[in-house]
């Protein structure tokens, strides 16, 4: 008898030292440069694409977060802006994955753009993101993508944090990212940047804030490899944007009012009719530039007298309604200022 109660102890024994070594279920963040990951990154001074600013500030510092408490959705975001902890803190809330990765992002404003055929801006994101030679303005390689450094970073991920178990987003062979599960993000240039890759590559959904824009380009109108119910849009009446007709615009061009209205989320509730277009008029003291950043978390963004954001049912439906329920089609916006080329 002792020996069968030595035998099975003796069986049981690695497999209780294997639950006992798995680490209990946690939030994880994680930071890290692009050039640290990848040896093939490069910097691109002309474009103000550079490792370290003039202070000496790493410009290629990206960041990740999963929270293994929540049930996963098998999500990954794809932020294309500034890191924002408190949406991190969110999409980590909503069991998804984020990462907001270091891309080509401050050309606009730098680049002379003549005889503009009304896609030239749209061909310098779409290079940006894939590393591919789609404008003559610039000269963005592979590792410096989007695409590129997104898919290094969530290789890095899989290596580093084996509990968030960022696998999930990777191919069979580990030489792609699992786009099908790939949320994408942004606000303001983006957003843009968001919508542009997304007419290219089929993602999951694209979740736009405070966009898009390039008002006097066509290419969201352009076939979508991604089906319009998956583009969801939310911004502020006031923002510049919205009051230069841009957001509408772009909303049209990508034919979202083929699934609802304008809905302003002040004066209704969720699931907001399951229409594709949010909008809101709450209190930014006549404040455009607050305006264009009261629609994600932060500073800019409206509490109630709790201290609660008044904006958190409006989030967690962009990131999570189901893209199969959709709003009504409508007709195009006739108030909506369609031709802005000069």
């Amino acid at each position: 008898m002792t020996r069968i109660l030595f035998f099975l102890t003796a069986l049981l024994l690695p497999a209780a030292a294997m639950i006992a070594a798995e680490p209990a279920p946690q939030r994880y963040d994680f930071s890290k440069r692009a050039s640290e990951i990848d040896p093939r990154t490069r910097e691109h001074p002309e474009i103000d694409f550079v490792f370290k600013d003039a202070k000496g500030k790493a410009m290629d510092l990206q960041h990740a977060a999963v929270d293994t408490r929540v049930p996963s959705r098998g999500k990954l975001v794809i932020w294309l802006m500034d890191y924002n902890a408190g949406l991190f803190d969110h999409i980590a809330g909503y069991g998804m994955h984020g990462i907001q990765v270091s891309y080509a992002n401050r050309w606009f404003g730098k680049l002379k753009i003549e005889n503009d055929d009304g896609k030239a801006v749209g061909n310098v994101r779409l290079e940006a993101a894939t590393g591919e030679d789609f404008s003559p303005l610039v000269i963005i390689p592979k590792p410096d993508s989007i695409m590129e450094r997104s898919l290094q970073f969530v290789k890095w991920l899989a290596k580093e944090n084996p509990p968030g178990k960022w696998e999930q987003f990777l191919t069979a062979d580990g030489n792609g990212l699992r786009w099908d599960k790939v949320i994408l993000a942004g606000i303001s240039h983006g957003s843009t940047t968001a919508a542009r890759f997304a007419i290219y590559q089929k993602v999951d959904r694209v979740v736009m804030f405070s966009g898009p824009r390039d008002n006097t380009e066509d290419w969201q109108g352009l076939p979508s490899a991604t089906p319009a119910n998956r583009y969801f849009g939310f911004s502020h009446v006031l923002d510049g944007g919205w009051v230069g007709y841009h957001y509408c615009r772009s909303w049209q061009l990508l034919k979202m009012n083929d699934y609802g209205p304008i809905i302003n989320v002040d004066e209704a509730k969720p699931p907001y009719g399951n229409t594709r277009r949010l909008i809101t008029n709450c209190d930014v003291k006549n404040d455009a530039k607050r305006a264009h950043g009261t629609v994600v978390p932060g500073g800019a963004a409206n509490k109630d007298a709790t201290g609660k954001y008044i904006h958190e049912d409006v989030w967690k439906y962009l990131f999570t309604q189901p893209v199969e329920e959709t709003g009504t089609k409508v007709p195009a916006d006739p108030d909506c200022k369609m031709e802005q080329r000069k």
